[in-house]
């Protein structure tokens, strides 16, 4: 696939998080910006410019090996409804144009499910699997976006049906689409073979994914049966991460005395931030915490930044790496490095300051500027990542691993 088309990525990521940067000045001082409408714009262009376009990308390149030019096309029709999106949120939230280009974006995303149900050349069983749940999950959570226009229509933005259809949409695509994506991305890397582990791993792997919905739904709509179900998902969650440690670490380990030292940490972090996001995953298991989460949105945005700038971005720089994209100096060291620090130190301004609402001890110093200086990391992370893909020279595509 073109490089061009990473560049595309990077940059709508660098829009996402100056964006997600001037929401954090507002509570400084306050900017003539809509909060609700740029809140929607951040996170669209986050998940759908960002995640979902590398994902395209890497998906095409790996899984693709004739040079398809449907896909080239596609691209950009999506990249637009991206640009879209970009530009009239930030306007008029949801409304006819926004909307108009949301609608775009998932009638795109429908006939590349199907393109590359119907291109791709997958031989391994394993990726075979994973590949066809991911795109299946991607499907699946796009019933929560159909299901907003009736909420609005009969019961209204604050209702329980609303926001179950929001976080419907949500958890299938970071768990079920991003998550699982990657996760074929992985196994086809590292060439992982069919075996009992491997089935025993995908079967948990479905069912938690569908089980652990249960959670965000209970907010809304409390009943016991689903805080069992999340429970039960959730301990499935655990042994599934023990099997994809038992199953990827015997040829993770190989690489990480042959890669580069910067590759090795960004597969480091990306699998640490799985494994943490893994077992705070547990703490729902307690009833009160459940309801903290929710009332402390503090503990929300950081376990929404976790996955996606975690565990999701950093797998991705992992194979952005991987290729024939960067050159590896300085610049490149720094930008990799500026980002993890900006993302850690975020979160644990971001997780302090929930613990002091849950102690009701008020806010940490300076606590609105100090996670917007933080914050200031991460767009200038993505600059200089930028930067060095750009001024590398090469053929203009990336090189297979």
């Amino acid at each position: 696939m073109p490089k061009k088309f990473v560049i595309a990525c990077l940059i709508n990521f660098l829009i996402a998080a100056l964006m997600g940067l001037v929401l954090r000045y507002t509570h400084v001082d306050p900017t003539g910006f809509n909060y609700r409408f740029l809140t929607h714009a951040h996170s669209h262009v986050a998940m759908l410019g960002w995640v979902y376009l590398m994902l395209f990308t890497l998906m095409v390149h790996y899984f693709v090996p004739e040079n398809n030019k449907v896909f080239n096309r596609l691209f950009w029709v999506t990249e637009f409804a991206v640009v879209g999106m970009m530009v009239s949120f930030p306007l008029q939230g949801y409304a006819a144009v926004s909307i108009s280009f949301s609608t775009l974006h998932i009638f795109c995303s429908y006939y590349f499910v199907y393109l590359i149900w119907k291109h791709q050349k997958v031989k391994s069983t394993t990726t075979h699997y994973l590949l066809k749940a991911s795109l299946l999950f991607m499907l699946l959570s796009t019933i929560g976006v159909w299901c907003l226009g009736p909420a609005v229509s009969m019961l209204g933005q604050a209702s329980a049906f609303y926001q179950i259809a929001i976080q419907f949409f949500l958890h299938f695509q970071f768990n079920g689409w991003f998550l699982i994506a990657v996760f074929a991305m992985i196994f086809h890397v590292l060439k992982i073979k069919n075996s009992k582990a491997f089935k025993f791993f995908f079967r948990l792997l479905i069912v938690s994914t569908i089980l652990t919905l249960a959670l965000p739904v209970q907010w809304f709509a409390y009943h016991k049966l689903l805080f069992y179900a999340n429970g039960i998902g959730v301990l499935l969650q655990s042994i599934m991460l023990v099997f994809f440690l038992k199953l990827t670490y015997p040829k993770l380990r190989p690489l990480f005395n042959k890669q580069s030292k910067l590759i090795n940490i960004t597969l480091g972090f990306s699998m640490f931030c799985f494994v943490l996001k893994t077992a705070l995953s547990l703490f729902s298991l307690f009833p009160e915490f459940s309801t903290v989460v929710y009332q402390h949105r503090n503990f929300i945005i950081g376990f929404i930044h976790l996955v996606m700038l975690g565990v999701i971005s950093g797998f991705l720089f992992t194979f952005i790496l991987q290729n024939l994209l960067v050159t590896f100096n300085k610049t490149l060291n720094l930008g990799i490095i500026i980002f993890v620090l900006g993302f850690v130190f975020t979160e644990l301004i971001l997780g302090i300051q929930g613990i002091l609402f849950y102690f009701e001890k008020g806010f940490l110093p300076n606590y609105y500027l100090l996670l917007f200086l933080f914050s200031l990391l991460l767009p200038l992370g993505i600059v200089f990542i930028l930067m060095n893909i750009i001024r590398t020279k090469t053929d203009a595509y990336l090189g297979k691993i």
